[in-house]
């Protein structure tokens, strides 16, 4: 299972039922959390245009990243890659951050308060392998900007963005991420990323 929790970016048109969809949410819930914070929202976007305009928006902003890129080969294969499923996945969840949730009562994040973001992290990842477990698949959409998708979802202002999640049924599936069938990235050794002191 962790092995084929890859990033989905290709989706079939088949609806994902309510009934998972709730469990999916139940699921993430779950996740651990500083102080018992809970401080994850999540936003289903359920409206035609606003779908339309998150799409659009990432759109715009993976054109203006690939700019980053300076080399002919690397700038053509970068917009190559599909890096979204905003216009195919049939469900869209918008996962924000409350940095002022009142459940917790601040506990734990006096010194290091990125905790709660961090738990809605593991939040997300309960949501990844719930959906799983189900024969969904989830897309994490990095390449927007939060103060725009923050303006779009009107949303409060204490909430901050963590994710811009596509979720349904993968068009196809392999246990190899997408981004290394495709030569951008190769897996590197886990022990690699292992160090002792």
């Amino acid at each position: 299972m962790l092995r084929w929790r890859r990033d989905v970016r290709h989706f079939d048109r088949r609806a994902v039922a309510e009934a998972d969809m709730c469990a999916l949410l139940a699921c993430a819930s779950l996740a651990p959390s500083v102080g018992n914070a809970q401080p994850w929202r999540f936003v289903r976007v359920r409206t035609p245009d606003i779908r339309e305009a998150l799409a659009a928006h990432a759109d715009g902003q993976s054109a203006h990243a690939a700019e980053r890129y300076t080399g002919q080969a690397r700038y053509d294969h970068y917009l190559s890659l599909k890096l979204h499923g905003l216009r195919e996945a049939p469900e869209l969840i918008a996962v924000f951050c409350d940095e002022h949730p009142e459940a917790g009562h601040g506990l734990g994040i006096a010194t290091m308060p990125e905790m709660l973001r961090y738990s809605c992290v593991l939040a997300i990842h309960n949501l990844w392998l719930a959906a799983r477990l189900r024969g969904l698949g989830l897309g994490w959409v990095s390449i927007v900007d939060p103060p725009a998708v923050h303006a779009l979802l009107d949303v409060p202002a204490t909430w901050s963005l963590i994710a811009l999640l596509c979720i349904g049924y993968p068009a196809d599936t392999s246990d190899t991420p997408e981004l290394e069938q495709r030569g951008w990235q190769q897996r590197e050794p886990w022990a690699d990323r292992v160090f002792e002191r």
